[in-house]
Formats: C-alpha cells, sequence, structure tokens
C-alpha cells in the first residue's frame, strides 16, 4: 500500500507557482492578485481564510483580504464583487462559504466574472468544464487528478466509482475522470446495491460527508481510494473511509488530514495564476 502525501505534492506545486509568479513579475511588473471575501466571524472559515492569505502571500501574489459583518447585506455584497470585478490588479474572487441566511450563495457565484472564478463554480465555467475547455475548474477535484498524476497511476480505461453528487466535488470531479478516459459510476444515497458497486471499482473517490463510512467490505483488493471527506469526531479530524481496515486492502489511498486537503489551496492559487496569465496574454 502506498500512502499518497497532499502534503508534498502541494509544496512541489507551490514551490512551481512561485517560480513562474516571479518570473512573470520580471517581465511584466505585475503579479497575480487574490481577493478573499469573509461574511461575519465563524472561526473555521476564519481559519481558512488567513491560510490562503498567507500562502498567497509566501507565492508573491497580491492579497486582497475583504472581512464583512455578519449582518452584511446582499446588495452590499454584490456591490464589492462588482467592484473586484473591474480591479485589474485582482484575478481571482474568493467568496468563502458558507454565507449568513439573508444572502443568496448561487446569486453572489454567479455575480463573480467567469475569469476571476478561481473556485470554478460559476455556470460558465461548470458549463466549460462539462464541454472539457474550462481554464478554471473547481479545487479539490483538480487536485485529486494531480495526485493520481504525481504517483503515476493510470486513469484511461479504469472503472471510477464516486460517491457523493455534489456541485462541489462529486459531479466536477467525475468530468475530469470522464475526460481522462475513465468510466464513471456516480453513487449517492439513493443507489441501491451500493457495496456491489463500490467494490467494482479499479478508483473510488469517497466525497460524501460521513465519517468512516467506506470499510473494508465496499473496497476491492489493489483499489485506488481516494478520501475527500473532512469530519469531525472526538475532536479528531476523519475522512469518509474508515482508513485501517481499508488501507489493507487498498494499493494506493489518501490519509485524512494529509491528503486531499492540501492540495485545494494549491489549486487555488494555480487557479489564481492561471487568470492573471490570460488576463495579461500568456498562455
Amino acid at each position: 500500500m502506498v500512502l499518497i502525501d497532499g502534503k508534498k505534492v502541494s509544496a512541489e506545486i507551490r514551490g512551481c507557482l512561485a517560480k513562474e509568479a516571479g518570473e512573470l513579475k520580471e517581465k511584466t511588473g505585475r503579479v497575480p492578485g487574490l481577493a478573499t471575501v469573509l461574511v461575519g466571524d465563524d472561526p473555521a472559515s476564519a481559519v481558512y481564510v488567513r491560510n490562503k492569505n498567507k500562502i498567497c502571500r509566501e507565492l508573491g501574489f497580491k492579497s486582497f483580504e475583504q472581512k464583512l459583518s455578519l449582518d452584511t447585506s446582499e446588495a452590499k455584497l454584490l456591490q464589492l464583487i462588482k467592484e473586484l470585478n473591474s480591479n485589474n490588479d485582482i484575478h481571482g474572487i474568493l467568496v468563502q462559504l458558507p454565507l449568513p441566511s439573508q444572502i443568496d450563495s448561487e446569486k453572489i457565484l454567479q455575480a463573480i466574472d467567469p475569469n476571476k472564478d478561481v473556485d470554478g463554480f460559476h455556470p460558465v465555467n461548470v458549463g466549460k468544464l462539462v464541454v472539457g475547455n474550462a481554464l478554471l475548474t473547481p479545487c479539490t477535484p483538480t487536485g485529486i487528478i494531480k495526485l493520481l498524476d504525481y504517483y503515476e497511476i493510470d486513469i484511461s480505461g479504469k472503472h471510477a466509482v464516486v460517491l457523493g453528487r455534489s456541485n462541489i466535488v462529486g459531479k466536477p470531479v467525475s468530468m475530469l475522470l470522464l475526460q481522462r478516459n475513465a468510466t464513471i459510476t456516480i453513487c449517492h444515497s439513493r443507489t441501491t446495491n451500493l457495496e456491489e458497486i463500490t467494490r467494482s471499482a479499479d478508483i473510488l473517490v469517497a466525497a460524501i460527508g460521513r465519517a468512516n463510512f467506506v470499510t473494508e467490505n465496499m473496497v476491492s483488493n489493489g483499489a485506488i481510494v481516494i478520501d475527500v471527506g473532512i469530519n469531525r469526531v472526538d475532536g479528531k479530524l476523519t475522512g469518509d473511509i474508515n482508513f485501517e481496515p481499508v488501507s489493507k486492502k487498498a494499493s494506493y489511498i489518501t490519509p485524512v488530514p494529509g491528503g486531499v486537503g492540501p492540495m485545494t489551496i494549491a489549486l487555488l492559487m494555480e487557479n489564481t495564476l492561471k487568470a492573471f496569465k490570460e488576463s495579461i496574454g500568456i498562455n
């Protein structure tokens, strides 16, 4: 069994991004800019945003932090998004979810300029993902593909089973795997014969948000197991995979923490660099 090291892969990606950003700064005098928008004071969201801004600065990007109070109106947030869209120093906009109940998240995400949508959630970018020509793809699913590539795991022709159909992970990772010529089965809460389907997987991606849901009975010998779950059990981070028994059957497996998680922020930064290059006409 090979433990897939997301921290290591993420660090290598960030190193390449910092190098490229430095070279582009010498060439153009400009650097990528990422705006993060945090509404309210949710502790977990505040930590995520703080980490994103910290890594931004480490890579030589500009960080534009926008902190708004919990009672911020939808109209005020929409006005801020409009201002960020028109700021030429900002190439990526990230609105930290969840948003307070008075704000329609869908309306906010759709207000972001698709060319600055570094989360890859705007309907325009989702449509481009489906037809296979998206520049900006969702960070966590793209991170999963990067991990498979790093470990030279051949995706083509494999049966990939995705547990979960969310717009954030399940659906987009299915599209990305399909583009790499995998055969895809998407499972969810209404799926019948779930164990039989998951046991048929060459690549199993668990993204349902239920701690230790996937047991050894659901995994075939030699399967590649990707755990996207982040659950807190007795104060500890736990994935959707029951790690110890499943790891004895898997050929490759991601741990939680330290697997897929670190890739998400690395791919957010890569998307920001891509958006920056696109905006200045460099491919």
